[in-house]
């Protein structure tokens, strides 16, 4: 990809969580001329193995394999496989769950079952987790024997979900996420979020997007990070799985089409320049919308909205093409206003009526998008 797209990033600071491949993000993010702050959200070895405990999960799969099987992550399958071989147990582990109904969360955990002769029955374009329950919701579990392996997060409530179906679910954990050994750094960027002393946050990895906030609330600031990230700094994330750990707390990002480092600076490159003279969006039908700090205009139009539209109409610029959830556009609504999705839906259309009905775009089950120009 070519890297010397997007525009300048002179006068902006940008914080860096990343603990790995660090040096040339921030090569990439300073050589645009922004000032880096780095805290790094995770340990510089970020996953801790357990090894007994692993190795007790692998002898269970292989004594009683598994019905179905949801791979989550490429290097948690890889790791697994590395230590089961390190056992003599790699050749059992695989017969174990070659039967099985195989899902595969994303591209990354395909790559890893396919490199082990594993053949996955389905997989998200999502890359999403809830995609994966989605496809699974409904259908007649009762008495099936599902294997889950688990990333660095606990997926104890999507086993609980299974259960509630009438699996039998069993967690493997293959690594668990540990936090920077020295938290400090990590304080000053959450007062400097808080405080607006930072135009943007970079994300690499969802686990540094809960150890962030994690980070906030131990001091009392949380509240504080989540309305900054809701206002005026700009969460940018590699993908939509990382993005996807903001969803809960109503925090618009922006993340690139493909998951990647370079696409990721070259994306906020781009963003931050536009926002600060005003942020222009192409939608749908050849019209033009203009936001410009609380000035709304389509079409060269000014455009007056109520405080829930506007707000919905700002999470969903922040995102333009992509699904907003409707958790996340409630958790964007002003204080005071009824808190069901009902009002996410009156809000949406009041939104509508303003900007015309095309421009906002319902996806079923999922949430709704701004409809812009391809």
């Amino acid at each position: 990809m070519d890297e010397s797209g997007g525009g300048s990033l002179d006068g902006f600071r940008i914080g860096v969580t990343a603990s790995r491949k660090v040096e040339e993000q921030v090569a990439l993010i300073e050589r645009r001329g922004a000032e880096v702050v780095w805290a790094p959200a995770l340990s510089d070895d970020p996953t801790r193995v357990d090894d007994a405990a692993l190795r007790r999960a692998t002898e269970a799969v292989i004594a009683q394999p598994p019905d179905l099987f949801l791979a989550t992550t490429g290097v948690g399958m890889r790791a697994w496989l590395r230590a089961a071989e390190s056992w003599g147990l790699r050749e059992d582990l695989v017969a174990a769950l070659r039967p099985a109904e195989i899902l595969a969360r994303g591209p990354k955990s395909v790559g890893a079952l396919r490199g082990a002769g594993l053949r996955e029955l389905w997989s998200p374009e999502s890359e999403l987790f809830e995609d994966v329950l989605d496809h699974l919701r409904g259908r007649d579990l009762a008495g099936r024997r599902i294997v889950v392996q688990e990333h660095g997060q606990s997926l104890s409530m999507v086993a609980h979900a299974l259960r509630r179906q009438g699996a039998v679910v069993d967690v493997v954990t293959v690594y668990r996420v540990v936090g920077a050994d020295d938290p400090t750094p990590m304080f000053r960027l959450v007062d400097q979020i808080a405080d607006g002393q930072v135009h943007a946050v970079t994300f690499t990895a969802a686990p540094a997007v809960a150890a962030l906030l994690d980070a906030a609330a131990s001091v009392g600031r949380r509240d504080d990070v989540v309305s900054a990230f809701q206002a005026d700094v700009l969460a940018v994330c590699v993908g939509p799985v990382t993005a996807a750990a903001f969803e809960l707390w109503g925090v618009p990002t922006v993340y690139p089409e493909r998951s990647r480092l370079v696409a990721m600076v070259k994306l906020l490159a781009s963003e931050l320049p536009s926002r600060r003279s005003g942020l222009v969006v192409e939608l749908v039908g050849g019209h033009q919308l203009l936001l410009h700090g609380d000035s709304v205009l389509l079409d060269g139009a000014e455009v007056r909205l109520s405080p829930a539209p506007a707000s919905v109409l700002q999470a969903l610029v922040a995102n333009p093409g992509n699904v907003v959830s409707r958790r996340a556009l409630l958790a964007m609504l002003p204080s005071g206003t009824a808190g069901s999705e009902h009002a996410v839906e009156m809000a949406v259309a009041r939104l509508r009526a303003a900007l015309g009905t095309r421009t906002v775009q319902t996806v079923v089950k999922r949430g709704y998008r701004l409809a812009v120009e391809p």
